[in-house]
């Protein structure tokens, strides 16, 4: 499931192997700057079919009372445009009777087996799962639901669990749960205590690495996982293709392994260059809580790409430094290391015999380890890429006396052919002419099929190459139209009445926002509803932010073992201050807004 800023996003994804795509639409989606009309929609869809791949709209915001018809009008729309699912957040969607798979959204915020059997029951075809969960803990949820399982294995973690996160909001009208957040996750903040010590100054203190499970794959299929996702609904083109097709490869190994499973699109892609995820945006490869929760996800220095490690500085010579082992550092090429607790980077000018000159020496010194952020090289042959995918197929063509047809068959069995009723004349070499009516057949040109293998019958009779080369062309465009036509597969699912809520009360971080919403809760058998956090005139004194990351955890302060560190805990910037409450029991810590 690979992400799509905007339609030519979308083709790179699918082209470089992707089962499916997630993009947004004018409103309403959890990224308000990855925007799209419905007609590029329209036109994503039509591309990812051919290919039997899926196209999921995010409609994946909170909604006011006030924007409900617009919301339906809008998932009418996408509906109307044939996206095969909606990714949504806010429970008003799903009284809305629309007539389209429902998935819900990571917003949703789904952590145990519990809400997940909740929602398969209340008619979501598929639950998106929180970030943070171990492999135990999606195990678990898998054996737990008829729903199908998506997990994000790749990208950008947000630190507080999604769609329970206030901290953007408490600092402005920007908020995560309406496609604005402001990100203050990756500001630097202090860590202080009480008595107005400083501990840490300026670091970032809730940045955490991307995360990067491509080697679990396997596991995570065994567990029960049917969709890999991978963040970036922001990220460029180049991003796009070098991931995409690097989970590709993962994906198709673990399925190579696993003959009972398959890939639910067709379609072979062969990227003309490598994949290499640390030569995009990255900022420091982690596993985040797969194997369960440890220090070492955080990355204090920076929120910025650091990209992949290339040496440690073994001398430096005024205007040049070589490295502690040999490199393939280019002209071109971005590097960065960490200076005085921040990040620094440069430009390299030239690189010849191991000396490299970089734009800017300072801060480099013998022992500096330096990180490549941008390999010029390998972006160029990223935008160059060609890469295409197609779809095997088999030809026949059968000669008579009175004329040819030639008929394709695709890797999944849908036939199309093209004939013509006319005199042919003998072959005077039958043996040869057979040869030369496969090697026409073959050329499948600019279609996106493949003819892998091409049977003649009726060598004997003569046809001529501009004949074939045209019914070639006409029989490849009903497969192609033919495919268009087929039947989609979708699972929409009624909303079960007997289906209850896990718990009695709904909290303010839960954001009820509106009628429908509210009714949704009550007929499952909730008796309580806080007024959403979202809209509250004030956040002092509220807890804005739970998450699964512990800065004591992080500094080696964790309160289950010895820490030297007593008392409450603040992070500040600023006028901004929040305690740091810790919940031992669940391994959570909580931001708690607070007067500075």
């Amino acid at each position: 499931m690979a992400p799509a800023k905007d339609h030519v996003s979308a083709v790179a994804a699918i082209d470089c192997g992707a089962d499916a795509v997630y993009i947004g639409g004018a409103r309403f989606g959890a990224r308000q700057a990855a925007g799209n009309s419905i007609d590029d929609i329209a036109r994503t869809v039509e591309y990812a079919h051919r290919y039997g791949a899926r196209v999921h709209a995010t409609l994946n915001t909170l909604l006011w009372d006030s924007e409900l018809a617009d919301a339906e009008q809008q998932a009418r729309e996408l509906i109307d445009a044939g996206v095969d699912a909606l990714i949504v957040q806010d429970m008003a969607l799903r009284r809305m009777n629309l007539p389209v798979e429902l998935h819900a959204s990571t917003q949703v915020s789904v952590r145990t087996p519990a809400m997940a059997r909740f929602l398969g029951r209340a008619g979501f075809a598929r639950v998106i799962l929180e970030r943070a969960l171990s492999l135990d803990e999606i195990r678990a949820v898998c054996a737990a639901t008829d729903a199908e399982v998506e997990c994000f294995v790749h990208g950008a973690v947000c630190v507080g669990f999604s769609g329970r996160c206030f901290l953007s909001r408490s600092l402005s009208e920007r908020s995560g749960n309406r496609g604005a957040c402001s990100q203050p996750c990756r500001l630097p903040w202090d860590l202080t205590d009480s008595a107005g010590r400083t501990y840490l100054k300026s670091k970032h203190l809730l940045s955490v690495r991307d995360m990067n499970l491509s080697a679990r794959i396997g596991e995570l299929l065994d567990a029960g996982v049917s969709s890999f996702k991978i963040e970036g609904r922001l990220k460029d083109t180049n991003y796009i293709r070098n991931v995409v097709a690097a989970y590709r490869r993962a994906v198709d190994e673990a399925l190579a392994a696993r003959p009972a499973l398959r890939r639910s699109s067709v379609g072979e892609s062969i990227p003309d260059f490598t994949p290499d995820p640390s030569k995009s945006f990255t900022r420091g490869e982690s596993e985040y809580f797969f194997s369960g929760k440890r220090p070492g996800v955080a990355s204090f220095d920076t929120p910025k790409a650091i990209g992949e490690r290339i040496g440690r500085v073994a001398q430096v010579d005024g205007r040049a430094f070589r490295l502690e082992r040999a490199t393939d550092l280019a002209p071109g090429d971005g590097i960065c290391f960490v200076r005085g607790g921040e990040l620094v980077g440069t430009n390299i000018n030239a690189a010849e015999g191991g000396r490299i000159v970089p734009n800017r020496m300072e801060g480099i010194v013998p022992g500096t380890e330096i990180f490549r952020n941008y390999d010029h090289r390998f972006n160029k042959l990223l935008a160059a890429s060609r890469t295409r995918r197609v779809i095997p197929a088999a030809v026949h063509v059968a000669l008579s006396a009175e004329g040819v047809r030639f008929a394709c068959t695709d890797c999944e069995g849908v036939r199309a052919e093209a004939s013509r009723s006319m005199r042919l004349e003998p072959a005077r070499n039958p043996e040869a002419n057979a040869a030369a009516v496969r090697s026409q057949a073959v050329r499948s040109g600019d279609t996106i099929f493949r003819a892998e293998q091409a049977t003649v019958s009726g060598e004997q009779w003569f046809v001529p190459a501009s004949l074939l080369a045209e019914l070639r062309r006409e029989a490849f465009g009903k497969l192609l139209q033919a495919r268009s036509e087929l039947p989609r597969s979708h699972r929409i699912l009624p909303e079960d009445p007997a289906a209850r809520y896990p718990a009695e009360s709904v909290t303010a971080e839960e954001n009820v926002a509106n009628r429908l919403a509210e009714a949704f809760y009550r007929d499952h058998g909730v008796k309580h509803i806080e007024p959403p956090l979202e809209q509250a005139a004030s956040f002092e004194g509220q807890c804005v932010m739970r998450s699964a990351y512990c800065i004591r955890r992080e500094i080696g302060e964790c309160l289950r073992e010895h820490p030297r560190l007593r008392g409450d805990l603040y992070i500040e910037r600023g006028a901004q201050r929040y305690r740091l409450e810790f919940d031992c029991r669940r391994c959570e810590m909580n931001l708690i807004c607070e007067k500075k």
